[in-house]
């Protein structure tokens, strides 16, 4: 990743960051958001929706993944996934970041395209709509579930 950005970027080193802000940078570790994660697997579980599993070994590192309906969600950042409503390009460094979350809504397509060609359904949630309307969100999970459901068992009754 860190290539790509300095093909895009050239030889831009950044000069102009104070070590202050070099320093807090360096201590962001993109695990993921635990707490968007936590809320959205409780309101799975309140649901009756069971037999998923998280981060699971797959393209693209889905947060929530059900095997048994090959169903991949992805839980995105505002941010660092280019929200078009509430995604911003700090002032601070704006051409390194541009090209990062360039970067990162091209990689999210390609990831996305690679699991749908192997037979995934891919959902993705922003992060803002899982604060405003998680409920809208879980049932949107639900209906994909009983569609694949309705599928396999008809699939099944046709053989």
């Amino acid at each position: 990743m860190e290539r790509a950005l300095r093909e895009i970027l050239g030889a831009n080193n950044f000069t102009e960051v104070t070590p202050i802000v070099s320093k807090m940078m360096k201590a962001i570790k993109g695990k993921g958001n635990k707490t968007t994660e936590l809320k959205f697997c409780v309101a799975l579980e309140n649901e009756g929706l069971f037999g998923w599993r998280i981060q699971e070994k797959l393209i693209g590192n889905p947060d929530i993944y059900f095997p048994s309906y090959k169903i991949a969600i992805f839980l995105d950042g505002c941010f660092w996934h280019g929200c078009p409503r509430c995604g911003h390009i700090p002032k601070t460094n704006s051409l390194y970041w541009q090209a990062k979350i360039e970067n990162n809504k091209i990689r999210d397509s390609k990831k996305t395209l690679a699991l749908k060609e192997q037979g995934y359904f891919v959902i993705r949630f922003w992060e803002h709509a899982l604060h405003e309307n998680l409920e809208n969100c879980i049932k949107i999970v639900k209906d994909v579930i009983e569609d694949r459901l309705s599928n396999l068992i008809y699939q099944d009754w046709e053989c």
